[in-house]
């Protein structure tokens, strides 16, 4: 997760805090500040930020007033509000920074940044993210000056499979954006990106040609470009550009890995303009759309589902038949198969874990190449099974070994990764059977009450907990729990009902800080999936 070790300081900060003792003085309180204010100076975030977000938190923390058993929820909200505002042009959320296309209408954005901020590689994964969400869009190269630029894009655009356009021979980036845009236009496309040249604040002749390029194809919006990397002077470029050419909203680039990307956030926050995006990668899907709130919620290990539920509907992921097969007690080696490829399309594992609440704290343990190459090698193995072993719950391979022998050869892999895939179906499986049919815990879930309810949620439980009981981990995924391991960490209390479910994703979208902490108070599941921010009440 982008500024992993920034949410880990700042939680052992405040979990050292409040785990253990109740009753918090003041002297433990300055304790704690002096402890986050030093997380966020070692990660570049501006010395006077940091200040105004001390002297904030302490105003707003009334511990005389306050019953010693609510201390700890007073100074985590407080933490995260003034977090969230740190990183906030205004302290409010920022999704109108996100420009919205609407289907069979036109709408045209126009990038532009300093030399070397990935600008190129930027729009093609801004046209990506579009795409994935079911726009028509297409790429304009309107970049003349740097030699190779059209290649890049070209090369990005046909990877993609987005439609693009550019000109060898046309030295005008204004001739070649306009006639671009126009092209698209007359096709109906929804989205058109439009790149342009890397320009320095000090370089008049570009400025005044990304202006010329502006007027010609009157974007719907303009979006800086921005190097994360260069930490607090994202603030001065920031402003120099506003000066020239007046963006809308900016998209922070190489922000994994980087302590400095802390300090362009809030440095960024500091010139009263939004973050649309930020990069968190190389690859061409690791664009996300930021959101003040959603980022500090993962930046501390509370999970982001509205953002995990969002990319969820981006990719309109066809699981009719698994679901089916689900209800039915039915895992079949063509249902395993089609999850994995869900979680591939989904970007990251350790992007997809920082989402979900309990499991931010893997988040590092997924990251790298090992664990999607390991998921990769089950996917190909089960491309080359039959149609018939797809279909069927496994056992004719175990019955017929030679099966498997044929799989590996066929799929280039071994014999032992094989049987890995087999160990893990073996594993969904049996909890499928448990939990789905006619008389499965779903079911029974379903038409219990009262006692029989918490009775069937409590058989879920130890269902999962048997079928980790084979120390079979989750697929690729070194250092995630197993399903044993899981139904302990939800503390054999099941997942939040739906009520509670509908509230964090109704259209009244992220609940409060407020309203997250008494849910997960009031939840036993989502209580000790919290004890890494900030321990028990």
């Amino acid at each position: 997760m982008v500024l992993a070790d920034l949410g880990k300081s700042i939680n052992q900060a405040i979990g050292g805090l409040v785990s253990g003792q109740q009753d918090v003085d003041e002297q433990a309180l300055d304790g704690m500040l002096n402890e986050v204010s030093k997380a966020l100076l070692k990660h570049d975030v501006g010395l006077r930020h940091v200040a105004a977000l001390k002297k904030n938190i302490k105003s707003s923390v009334n511990l005389e007033n306050t019953p010693p058993s609510q201390r700890k929820n007073v100074i985590q909200k407080a933490v995260f509000d003034q977090l969230v505002a740190l990183v906030s042009p205004t302290g409010e959320q920022t999704e109108s920074a996100v420009f919205k296309p609407r289907k069979h209408k036109c709408g045209v954005i126009m990038l532009v940044g300093l030399q070397g901020a990935g600008k190129t590689t930027t729009c093609t994964k801004l046209a990506i993210y579009y795409q994935r969400r079911g726009f028509k869009t297409g790429l304009v190269c309107a970049d003349t000056f740097r030699a190779g630029a059209f290649d890049q894009l070209k090369q990005n655009a046909t990877k993609a499979k987005i439609p693009f356009y550019g000109s060898y021979v046309e030295p005008d980036p204004v001739v070649v954006a306009s006639e671009g845009v126009n092209k698209f236009k007359k096709e109906g496309f929804e989205v058109i990106i439009v790149d342009t040249s890397g320009r320095h604040r000090q370089e008049t002749e570009l400025f005044d040609e990304m202006v010329q390029i502006s007027a010609a194809v009157k974007p719907s919006q303009t979006l800086m470009v921005l190097d994360a990397s260069i930490g607090q002077a994202a603030e001065s470029q920031a402003k120099a550009f506003k000066e020239a050419s007046d963006f809308g909203a900016i998209i922070l680039t190489k922000m994994d890995g980087h302590a400095k990307g802390g300090g362009a956030i809030s440095a960024v926050a500091a010139t009263k303009t939004p973050v649309a995006f930020i990069g968190t990668g190389e690859h061409i899907y690791d664009l996300e759309s930021f959101t003040p709130q959603q980022f500090v919620s993962r930046l501390l290990g509370i999970g982001d589902l509205q953002g995990f539920m969002e990319r969820m509907q981006s990719l309109k992921l066809d699981q009719k038949d698994t679901i089916k097969n689900i209800q039915e007690g039915v895992f079949t080696l063509r249902d395993l198969r089609a999850q994995l490829q869900n979680i591939m399309k989904m970007g990251p594992l350790s992007s997809i874990a920082s989402m979900i609440p309990g499991l931010s704290q893997f988040a590092d343990q997924m990251g790298g190449e090992e664990p999607t190459n390991r998921l990769k090698v089950m996917i190909f193995a089960m491309d080359s099974m039959t149609n018939k072993e797809l279909d069927s719950d496994g056992q004719i391979l175990l019955r017929e070994p030679s099966r498997m022998i044929r799989i590996a050869k066929g799929s280039g892999t071994s014999i032992s990764e094989v049987q890995e895939v087999m160990t893990y179906h073996g594993t969904m499986a049996n909890i499928v059977k448990q939990v789905g049919g006619r008389n499965g815990m779903l079911n029974q879930m379903q038409n219990a009450k009262g006692p029989q309810a918490e009775l069937a949620r409590r058989r879920m439980a130890q269902a999962q907990a048997q079928a980790g009981a084979g120390g079979a981990g989750m697929p690729g995924m070194p250092g995630m729990p197993d399903m044993g391991q899981m139904a302990k960490m939800l503390g054999g209390g099941g997942m939040p009902d739906m009520s509670q479910m509908a509230k964090m994703f109704g259209g009244g979208g992220m609940p409060s800080m407020s309203e997250m902490m008494n849910m997960v108070n009031n939840n036993p599941a989502l209580s000790n999936m919290m004890k890494q921010f900030g321990g028990g009440n």
